[in-house]
Protein backbone atom coordinates (compact mmCIF):
# COMPACT_ATOMS: atom_id res chain seq x y z
CA UNK A 1 0.00 0.00 0.00
CA UNK A 2 1.14 3.26 -1.11
CA UNK A 3 -0.43 6.67 1.14
CA UNK A 4 -0.66 10.38 0.32
CA UNK A 5 -2.15 12.82 2.47
CA UNK A 6 -3.25 16.41 1.78
CA UNK A 7 -3.70 18.26 4.83
CA UNK A 8 -4.16 22.15 4.25
CA UNK A 9 -4.32 24.15 7.12
CA UNK A 10 -7.80 26.38 7.90
CA UNK A 11 -9.61 25.33 5.45
CA UNK A 12 -13.39 26.00 5.57
CA UNK A 13 -15.93 23.99 3.84
CA UNK A 14 -18.57 26.26 3.25
CA UNK A 15 -15.87 27.65 0.61
CA UNK A 16 -15.71 24.80 -1.31
CA UNK A 17 -18.25 23.68 -4.30
CA UNK A 18 -18.25 20.14 -2.67
CA UNK A 19 -19.90 21.48 0.21
CA UNK A 20 -22.28 24.08 -2.17
CA UNK A 21 -20.30 27.27 -2.55
CA UNK A 22 -21.20 28.51 -5.90
CA UNK A 23 -18.63 31.85 -6.14
CA UNK A 24 -14.82 30.19 -5.10
CA UNK A 25 -13.42 28.60 -7.90
CA UNK A 26 -12.24 24.83 -6.61
CA UNK A 27 -12.24 22.72 -9.82
CA UNK A 28 -9.72 20.40 -8.05
CA UNK A 29 -11.66 19.51 -5.57
CA UNK A 30 -14.60 18.91 -7.24
CA UNK A 31 -11.93 16.58 -9.73
CA UNK A 32 -11.47 14.27 -5.97
CA UNK A 33 -15.32 13.36 -6.03
CA UNK A 34 -14.51 11.29 -9.34
CA UNK A 35 -12.25 8.81 -6.92
CA UNK A 36 -12.94 10.16 -3.50
CA UNK A 37 -15.19 9.14 -1.13
CA UNK A 38 -16.72 12.98 0.07
CA UNK A 39 -17.74 12.73 3.81
CA UNK A 40 -20.39 15.47 4.48
CA UNK A 41 -19.62 14.95 8.63
CA UNK A 42 -16.56 14.82 9.58
CA UNK A 43 -15.73 17.32 12.44
CA UNK A 44 -12.46 18.28 14.01
CA UNK A 45 -11.85 17.58 17.82
CA UNK A 46 -8.95 19.32 19.11
CA UNK A 47 -8.22 22.97 18.20
CA UNK A 48 -5.97 24.62 16.78
CA UNK A 49 -2.90 24.08 14.61
CA UNK A 50 -0.95 21.78 16.90
CA UNK A 51 -3.34 20.17 19.38
CA UNK A 52 -5.11 18.72 15.68
CA UNK A 53 -1.76 17.49 14.67
CA UNK A 54 -1.52 15.33 18.07
CA UNK A 55 -4.71 13.85 17.24
CA UNK A 56 -3.24 12.87 13.96
CA UNK A 57 -0.97 11.26 15.33
CA UNK A 58 -2.47 9.81 18.71
CA UNK A 59 -6.27 8.79 17.66
CA UNK A 60 -6.93 10.45 20.93
CA UNK A 61 -8.37 13.87 21.58
CA UNK A 62 -5.85 16.47 22.92
CA UNK A 63 -8.24 19.36 23.76
CA UNK A 64 -9.45 18.14 27.29
CA UNK A 65 -5.95 17.14 29.26
CA UNK A 66 -3.92 20.06 26.95
CA UNK A 67 -3.19 23.26 25.22
CA UNK A 68 -1.09 23.66 22.72
CA UNK A 69 2.08 21.81 23.07
CA UNK A 70 4.97 18.63 21.76
CA UNK A 71 3.82 15.57 21.58
CA UNK A 72 4.60 13.66 24.83
CA UNK A 73 7.02 11.49 25.92
CA UNK A 74 4.44 8.81 26.91
CA UNK A 75 2.12 9.32 23.28
CA UNK A 76 1.98 6.90 20.71
CA UNK A 77 2.48 8.05 16.83
CA UNK A 78 0.94 6.62 14.29
CA UNK A 79 3.61 7.71 12.10
CA UNK A 80 6.27 6.23 14.19
CA UNK A 81 4.60 3.11 14.45
CA UNK A 82 4.32 2.86 10.75
CA UNK A 83 8.01 3.57 10.30
CA UNK A 84 8.94 0.83 12.79
CA UNK A 85 7.08 -1.83 11.00
CA UNK A 86 9.01 -1.21 7.46
CA UNK A 87 6.79 1.83 5.81
CA UNK A 88 8.98 5.10 5.07
CA UNK A 89 7.01 7.73 6.33
CA UNK A 90 7.91 11.72 4.79
CA UNK A 91 7.06 15.44 5.57
CA UNK A 92 6.83 17.80 3.08
CA UNK A 93 5.29 21.25 4.91
CA UNK A 94 5.99 24.59 5.59
CA UNK A 95 4.09 24.83 8.86
CA UNK A 96 6.48 26.60 10.90
CA UNK A 97 4.97 25.65 14.74
CA UNK A 98 6.96 21.97 13.95
CA UNK A 99 10.22 23.86 14.88
CA UNK A 100 8.52 25.91 17.88
CA UNK A 101 8.87 24.91 21.25
CA UNK A 102 5.38 23.64 21.32
CA UNK A 103 5.55 21.50 18.18
CA UNK A 104 8.66 20.48 18.19
CA UNK A 105 8.59 16.83 18.77
CA UNK A 106 6.06 15.91 16.19
CA UNK A 107 8.03 15.84 12.30
CA UNK A 108 10.78 13.64 13.85
CA UNK A 109 8.68 10.92 14.20
CA UNK A 110 8.92 10.52 9.96
CA UNK A 111 11.55 8.60 8.43
CA UNK A 112 12.37 11.84 7.06
CA UNK A 113 10.77 15.24 6.49
CA UNK A 114 11.60 18.54 4.93
CA UNK A 115 10.76 22.37 5.88
CA UNK A 116 10.04 25.18 4.24
CA UNK A 117 10.62 28.59 6.19
CA UNK A 118 8.89 31.57 6.14
CA UNK A 119 5.19 31.28 6.96
CA UNK A 120 2.95 33.63 9.20
CA UNK A 121 5.89 34.90 12.29
CA UNK A 122 8.40 32.17 11.26
CA UNK A 123 11.46 33.47 12.70
CA UNK A 124 13.31 33.13 9.38
CA UNK A 125 14.63 36.11 8.44
CA UNK A 126 15.97 38.98 10.49
CA UNK A 127 13.21 40.85 11.84
CA UNK A 128 15.16 44.55 10.71
CA UNK A 129 14.34 43.50 7.11
CA UNK A 130 11.05 43.91 6.69
CA UNK A 131 8.50 47.20 7.11
CA UNK A 132 4.85 46.37 7.98
CA UNK A 133 2.51 49.22 5.89
CA UNK A 134 1.26 51.86 7.62
CA UNK A 135 -2.33 52.77 8.53
CA UNK A 136 -3.25 48.95 8.73
CA UNK A 137 -7.14 48.42 7.86
CA UNK A 138 -8.94 47.59 12.06
CA UNK A 139 -10.10 44.18 10.43
CA UNK A 140 -6.19 43.34 10.50
CA UNK A 141 -4.35 42.12 13.24
CA UNK A 142 -1.93 45.15 14.52
CA UNK A 143 0.81 44.96 17.79
CA UNK A 144 2.38 41.64 16.95
CA UNK A 145 5.79 40.88 16.40
CA UNK A 146 4.74 38.70 14.12
CA UNK A 147 3.45 41.08 11.67
CA UNK A 148 7.19 42.55 11.31
CA UNK A 149 8.21 38.90 10.96
CA UNK A 150 5.82 38.06 8.56
CA UNK A 151 6.75 40.92 6.14
CA UNK A 152 10.77 40.38 6.67
CA UNK A 153 10.08 36.83 5.60
CA UNK A 154 8.62 38.19 2.53
CA UNK A 155 11.66 40.07 1.24
CA UNK A 156 12.52 36.53 0.39
CA UNK A 157 9.62 35.60 -1.84
CA UNK A 158 10.32 37.93 -5.17
CA UNK A 159 7.95 35.20 -7.17
CA UNK A 160 5.59 32.37 -6.92
CA UNK A 161 8.04 29.73 -7.24
CA UNK A 162 9.54 31.04 -3.64
CA UNK A 163 6.36 30.97 -1.60
CA UNK A 164 6.72 27.87 1.03
CA UNK A 165 3.59 26.76 0.20
CA UNK A 166 4.71 25.91 -3.85
CA UNK A 167 7.76 24.92 -2.97
CA UNK A 168 5.87 22.14 -0.19
CA UNK A 169 3.86 21.33 -3.07
CA UNK A 170 7.15 20.65 -5.59
CA UNK A 171 8.79 18.53 -3.03
CA UNK A 172 5.41 16.47 -2.50
CA UNK A 173 5.51 15.85 -5.80
CA UNK A 174 9.05 14.97 -6.91
CA UNK A 175 8.66 12.20 -3.69
CA UNK A 176 5.78 11.04 -5.61
CA UNK A 177 8.01 11.07 -8.65
CA UNK A 178 10.72 8.88 -7.36
CA UNK A 179 8.56 6.83 -5.38
CA UNK A 180 5.58 5.76 -7.44
CA UNK A 181 6.81 2.47 -8.71
CA UNK A 182 8.18 1.16 -5.15
CA UNK A 183 5.56 0.06 -2.25
CA UNK A 184 5.02 0.94 1.53
CA UNK A 185 5.38 4.37 1.87
CA UNK A 186 3.10 7.05 3.13
CA UNK A 187 3.88 10.85 2.39
CA UNK A 188 1.99 13.88 4.06
CA UNK A 189 2.27 16.91 2.14
CA UNK A 190 1.35 19.65 4.82
CA UNK A 191 0.19 22.90 3.66
CA UNK A 192 0.26 25.78 5.92
CA UNK A 193 -2.19 27.73 3.38
CA UNK A 194 -4.94 28.49 3.33
CA UNK A 195 -3.84 29.75 6.94
CA UNK A 196 -3.83 33.42 7.65
CA UNK A 197 -2.01 35.72 6.64
CA UNK A 198 -3.58 35.10 3.05
CA UNK A 199 -0.64 36.09 1.02
CA UNK A 200 -1.63 35.14 -2.56
CA UNK A 201 0.05 35.55 -6.13
CA UNK A 202 -1.74 38.36 -8.26
CA UNK A 203 -2.91 36.13 -10.84
CA UNK A 204 -4.97 34.28 -8.41
CA UNK A 205 -6.54 37.64 -6.82
CA UNK A 206 -7.53 38.95 -10.22
CA UNK A 207 -9.94 36.42 -10.18
CA UNK A 208 -11.89 38.29 -7.52
CA UNK A 209 -11.61 41.64 -8.57
CA UNK A 210 -8.34 41.79 -6.55
CA UNK A 211 -5.00 43.93 -7.26
CA UNK A 212 -2.32 45.96 -6.14
CA UNK A 213 -1.51 45.84 -2.09
CA UNK A 214 -2.84 44.04 0.32
CA UNK A 215 -5.02 45.56 2.38
CA UNK A 216 -6.96 42.93 4.37
CA UNK A 217 -4.63 40.10 4.59
CA UNK A 218 -4.94 39.07 7.87
CA UNK A 219 -7.89 38.89 10.82
CA UNK A 220 -7.66 40.23 13.88
CA UNK A 221 -9.25 37.82 16.29
CA UNK A 222 -12.41 39.48 17.88
CA UNK A 223 -15.43 40.56 17.12
CA UNK A 224 -16.06 43.02 14.59
CA UNK A 225 -17.13 46.50 14.84
CA UNK A 226 -21.29 46.50 13.61
CA UNK A 227 -20.57 49.80 11.78
CA UNK A 228 -17.12 48.90 10.08
CA UNK A 229 -17.59 48.66 6.31
CA UNK A 230 -19.25 45.70 5.08
CA UNK A 231 -17.44 45.85 2.13
CA UNK A 232 -13.73 45.73 3.55
CA UNK A 233 -14.95 42.47 5.33
CA UNK A 234 -16.49 41.49 1.64
CA UNK A 235 -12.87 41.96 0.38
CA UNK A 236 -10.94 40.24 3.35
CA UNK A 237 -13.09 37.16 2.55
CA UNK A 238 -11.99 37.65 -1.14
CA UNK A 239 -8.54 37.36 -0.12
CA UNK A 240 -8.98 34.33 1.65
CA UNK A 241 -11.01 33.11 -1.73
CA UNK A 242 -8.45 33.28 -4.10
CA UNK A 243 -5.59 31.66 -1.40
CA UNK A 244 -8.19 28.86 -1.39
CA UNK A 245 -8.03 28.80 -5.31
CA UNK A 246 -4.28 28.80 -5.18
CA UNK A 247 -4.56 25.79 -3.26
CA UNK A 248 -6.88 23.97 -5.50
CA UNK A 249 -4.26 24.90 -8.53
CA UNK A 250 -1.56 22.75 -6.45
CA UNK A 251 -3.84 20.20 -5.15
CA UNK A 252 -4.66 19.72 -9.25
CA UNK A 253 -0.96 19.16 -9.76
CA UNK A 254 -1.27 15.83 -7.39
CA UNK A 255 -4.43 14.76 -9.19
CA UNK A 256 -2.58 15.10 -12.40
CA UNK A 257 0.22 12.57 -11.34
CA UNK A 258 -2.13 10.49 -10.32
CA UNK A 259 -4.27 10.61 -13.51
CA UNK A 260 -0.94 10.36 -15.56
CA UNK A 261 0.57 7.03 -13.75
CA UNK A 262 -2.81 5.61 -12.63
CA UNK A 263 -1.70 5.75 -9.07
CA UNK A 264 -5.40 5.42 -8.82
CA UNK A 265 -5.43 1.54 -9.10
CA UNK A 266 -2.77 0.82 -6.36
CA UNK A 267 -2.56 4.35 -3.83
CA UNK A 268 -4.71 5.61 -1.02
CA UNK A 269 -5.27 9.56 -1.36
CA UNK A 270 -6.61 11.49 2.07
CA UNK A 271 -6.77 14.97 2.11
CA UNK A 272 -7.82 17.16 5.71
CA UNK A 273 -7.92 19.99 7.24
CA UNK A 274 -7.25 21.01 11.04
CA UNK A 275 -10.01 23.22 10.79
CA UNK A 276 -11.71 26.21 9.47
CA UNK A 277 -11.93 29.96 10.00
CA UNK A 278 -14.89 32.66 11.02
CA UNK A 279 -14.61 35.66 8.41
CA UNK A 280 -17.69 37.10 9.57
CA UNK A 281 -20.09 34.83 10.69
CA UNK A 282 -21.30 35.20 14.09
CA UNK A 283 -19.97 38.68 13.59
CA UNK A 284 -16.55 37.42 14.87
CA UNK A 285 -13.39 37.17 12.81
CA UNK A 286 -10.84 34.38 13.80
CA UNK A 287 -10.75 31.35 15.86
CA UNK A 288 -9.95 29.55 18.93
CA UNK A 289 -11.91 31.92 21.78
CA UNK A 290 -15.36 31.35 21.11
CA UNK A 291 -17.66 28.07 20.89
CA UNK A 292 -16.65 25.41 17.80
CA UNK A 293 -19.42 26.90 15.82
CA UNK A 294 -19.79 24.82 12.85
CA UNK A 295 -17.59 26.77 10.08
CA UNK A 296 -14.52 25.89 12.90
CA UNK A 297 -15.19 22.58 13.31
CA UNK A 298 -17.09 20.77 11.24
CA UNK A 299 -14.57 19.95 8.62
CA UNK A 300 -14.16 18.71 4.64
CA UNK A 301 -12.66 15.26 4.33
CA UNK A 302 -12.30 13.22 1.25
CA UNK A 303 -10.44 9.70 0.83
CA UNK A 304 -9.80 7.41 -1.83
CA UNK A 305 -9.18 3.61 -1.28
CA UNK A 306 -8.16 1.20 -4.23
CA UNK A 307 -11.06 -0.42 -5.06
CA UNK A 308 -13.55 1.76 -3.45
CA UNK A 309 -16.37 3.43 -5.41
CA UNK A 310 -16.84 7.03 -4.97
CA UNK A 311 -20.37 7.91 -2.97
CA UNK A 312 -21.32 10.66 -0.52
CA UNK A 313 -20.52 9.89 3.13
CA UNK A 314 -22.94 10.71 5.99
CA UNK A 315 -21.39 8.80 9.03
CA UNK A 316 -20.58 10.99 11.99
CA UNK A 317 -16.32 10.87 11.76
CA UNK A 318 -13.03 12.92 13.27
CA UNK A 319 -9.81 13.50 12.44
CA UNK A 320 -9.50 11.16 15.24
CA UNK A 321 -10.25 8.48 13.03
CA UNK A 322 -7.30 9.14 10.60
CA UNK A 323 -4.49 7.32 12.73
CA UNK A 324 -6.45 3.97 12.76
CA UNK A 325 -7.70 4.17 9.33
CA UNK A 326 -3.95 4.43 8.30
CA UNK A 327 -2.78 1.62 10.29
CA UNK A 328 -5.71 -0.26 8.56
CA UNK A 329 -4.49 0.54 4.85
CA UNK A 330 -1.02 -0.96 5.90
CA UNK A 331 -2.15 -3.86 7.71
CA UNK A 332 -0.45 -3.06 10.85
CA UNK A 333 -2.47 -4.41 14.22
CA UNK A 334 -3.84 -1.53 15.81
CA UNK A 335 -2.58 -2.33 19.77
CA UNK A 336 -3.95 1.27 21.30
CA UNK A 337 -6.91 2.23 22.98
CA UNK A 338 -7.84 5.38 20.57
CA UNK A 339 -10.70 7.33 21.09
CA UNK A 340 -10.77 7.04 17.00
CA UNK A 341 -12.20 4.25 14.61
CA UNK A 342 -10.87 3.37 11.10
CA UNK A 343 -12.84 4.56 8.73
CA UNK A 344 -12.57 1.65 6.29
CA UNK A 345 -15.71 -0.16 7.13
CA UNK A 346 -17.82 2.55 7.01
CA UNK A 347 -16.40 3.37 3.16
CA UNK A 348 -17.84 -0.40 2.43
CA UNK A 349 -21.69 0.73 4.16
CA UNK A 350 -20.47 -1.41 7.23
CA UNK A 351 -21.17 -0.04 10.20
CA UNK A 352 -23.34 2.47 8.92
CA UNK A 353 -21.63 4.82 11.74
CA UNK A 354 -18.47 5.45 12.84
CA UNK A 355 -19.46 7.38 16.26
CA UNK A 356 -22.52 8.08 17.87
CA UNK A 357 -21.20 11.21 19.27
CA UNK A 358 -18.06 13.87 18.08
CA UNK A 359 -16.58 15.59 21.46
CA UNK A 360 -14.15 18.80 20.13
CA UNK A 361 -13.11 22.01 21.55
CA UNK A 362 -10.13 24.75 22.71
CA UNK A 363 -8.62 23.47 25.77
CA UNK A 364 -9.99 25.83 28.42
CA UNK A 365 -12.83 27.19 26.41
CA UNK A 366 -16.16 25.61 25.54
CA UNK A 367 -16.80 22.07 25.25
CA UNK A 368 -18.81 21.02 22.04
CA UNK A 369 -20.36 17.91 21.31
CA UNK A 370 -22.73 16.72 18.27
CA UNK A 371 -24.86 14.17 17.04
CA UNK A 372 -24.16 14.85 13.67
CA UNK A 373 -27.49 17.07 13.29
CA UNK A 374 -27.51 18.92 17.25
CA UNK A 375 -24.54 20.72 18.72
CA UNK A 376 -24.26 21.53 22.03
CA UNK A 377 -21.83 23.85 23.62
CA UNK A 378 -20.70 23.58 27.32
CA UNK A 379 -19.05 26.66 29.02
CA UNK A 380 -16.97 27.09 32.09
CA UNK A 381 -19.42 28.22 35.09
CA UNK A 382 -17.10 30.52 37.21
CA UNK A 383 -16.21 33.94 36.19
CA UNK A 384 -12.43 32.88 36.41
CA UNK A 385 -12.84 29.28 34.84
CA UNK A 386 -11.28 27.55 37.46
CA UNK A 387 -10.10 25.25 37.71
CA UNK A 388 -7.86 24.78 34.83
CA UNK A 389 -5.20 22.47 34.34
CA UNK A 390 -2.30 21.33 31.59
CA UNK A 391 -1.73 18.11 31.95
CA UNK A 392 2.00 17.38 30.64
CA UNK A 393 5.11 16.26 30.59
CA UNK A 394 6.78 19.03 28.03
CA UNK A 395 5.89 22.01 30.09
CA UNK A 396 5.94 24.24 26.87
CA UNK A 397 3.85 26.85 25.37
CA UNK A 398 3.82 27.52 21.60
CA UNK A 399 6.92 29.35 22.21
CA UNK A 400 8.53 28.97 25.74
CA UNK A 401 8.26 27.32 28.96
CA UNK A 402 5.75 27.16 31.21
CA UNK A 403 6.36 30.05 34.14
CA UNK A 404 8.51 29.29 36.87
CA UNK A 405 5.13 30.17 39.05
CA UNK A 406 3.15 27.71 37.38
CA UNK A 407 5.75 24.90 37.80
CA UNK A 408 6.35 25.36 41.27
CA UNK A 409 2.65 24.94 41.99
CA UNK A 410 3.08 21.37 39.81
CA UNK A 411 1.38 17.83 40.88
CA UNK A 412 2.86 14.53 39.82
CA UNK A 413 -0.20 12.84 39.16
CA UNK A 414 -0.49 9.02 39.09
CA UNK A 415 -0.63 7.31 35.62
CA UNK A 416 -3.83 6.72 33.79
CA UNK A 417 -5.15 6.01 30.33
CA UNK A 418 -4.00 9.32 29.21
CA UNK A 419 -0.84 9.06 29.83
CA UNK A 420 -0.50 4.90 28.95
CA UNK A 421 -0.20 4.52 32.93
CA UNK A 422 3.26 6.59 33.21
CA UNK A 423 2.69 9.80 35.87
CA UNK A 424 2.22 13.08 34.67
CA UNK A 425 2.58 16.59 35.88
CA UNK A 426 -1.22 18.37 36.30
CA UNK A 427 0.03 22.20 36.02
CA UNK A 428 -2.05 24.64 37.11
CA UNK A 429 -2.83 27.50 34.38
CA UNK A 430 -4.71 30.89 33.70
CA UNK A 431 -6.07 30.79 30.17
CA UNK A 432 -7.47 33.71 28.18
CA UNK A 433 -10.64 32.10 27.07
CA UNK A 434 -13.67 32.46 29.09
CA UNK A 435 -16.82 30.93 27.29
CA UNK A 436 -18.91 32.31 30.03
CA UNK A 437 -19.39 35.27 27.87
CA UNK A 438 -21.20 33.07 25.43
CA UNK A 439 -22.98 30.88 27.52
CA UNK A 440 -24.54 27.28 26.79
CA UNK A 441 -25.53 26.27 23.40
CA UNK A 442 -27.93 24.12 21.45
CA UNK A 443 -28.36 24.40 17.41
CA UNK A 444 -30.21 22.39 15.32
CA UNK A 445 -27.43 22.40 12.38
CA UNK A 446 -30.84 20.45 9.55
CA UNK A 447 -33.36 23.42 10.40
CA UNK A 448 -30.64 26.34 11.46
CA UNK A 449 -27.36 25.60 9.24
CA UNK A 450 -25.75 28.87 10.27
CA UNK A 451 -26.54 28.40 14.38
CA UNK A 452 -28.34 31.39 14.89
CA UNK A 453 -31.25 30.22 17.37
CA UNK A 454 -30.15 28.90 20.32
CA UNK A 455 -32.96 25.94 21.62
CA UNK A 456 -31.61 25.06 25.21
CA UNK A 457 -34.01 24.56 27.97
CA UNK A 458 -33.62 23.34 31.20
CA UNK A 459 -34.65 20.09 30.23
CA UNK A 460 -32.49 19.51 27.22
CA UNK A 461 -29.69 21.30 29.33
CA UNK A 462 -29.51 19.01 31.71
CA UNK A 463 -30.31 15.48 29.00
CA UNK A 464 -26.97 17.07 26.72
CA UNK A 465 -25.01 17.72 30.21
CA UNK A 466 -25.66 14.04 31.15
CA UNK A 467 -24.61 12.90 27.28
CA UNK A 468 -21.65 14.94 27.71
CA UNK A 469 -20.74 13.90 30.93
CA UNK A 470 -20.31 10.09 29.42
CA UNK A 471 -18.72 10.76 26.63
CA UNK A 472 -16.01 12.93 28.84
CA UNK A 473 -15.58 9.91 30.78
CA UNK A 474 -15.06 7.70 27.85
CA UNK A 475 -12.21 9.98 26.32
CA UNK A 476 -10.82 10.02 30.44
CA UNK A 477 -11.62 13.90 30.73
CA UNK A 478 -9.46 14.86 34.17
CA UNK A 479 -11.24 16.01 36.94
CA UNK A 480 -10.95 19.15 36.49
CA UNK A 481 -12.71 19.31 33.37
CA UNK A 482 -15.65 17.96 34.79
CA UNK A 483 -15.61 20.82 37.68
CA UNK A 484 -14.57 23.59 34.97
CA UNK A 485 -17.76 23.14 33.21
CA UNK A 486 -20.28 22.57 36.18
CA UNK A 487 -20.54 18.63 35.54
Amino acid sequence: MKVVNVMFDTLCRHFLSNYGNTWISTPNFQRLEEHCCRFDNFYGGSMPCIPARRELHTGRYNFLHRSWGPLEPFDYSVQEDLRKNGIYTHLATDHSHYLEDGGATYHNRFSTWELFRGQEGDRWQPQDYGKVPENRNPLNKTGSVSILQHYANLTKVASEEDMSCVQTFHAGMDFILRHKDSDNWYLQIESFDPHEPFTVPERFRRLYNLEGEQKLDWPAYGPIDESHPKEELDEMRREYAALVTMCDHYLGKVLDLFDKYDMWKDTALIINTDHGFLLGEHNLLGKNYPPMYDELIHLPFFIHVPGVQPHVIDALSQTIDIAPTLLDLFRVQNTEDMDGSSLLPILQSKPQTNHTYALFGVHGSSVGITDGRFTYYRANVRDDNTPFVECTLMPTNMRGFFHKEQLQKAVLFNGDRYSHGIPYLKVPSKTYMNAKVFGDLLFDLETDPKQENNLLTKELSERWNTILKKEMEKASAPQEEFERLGL
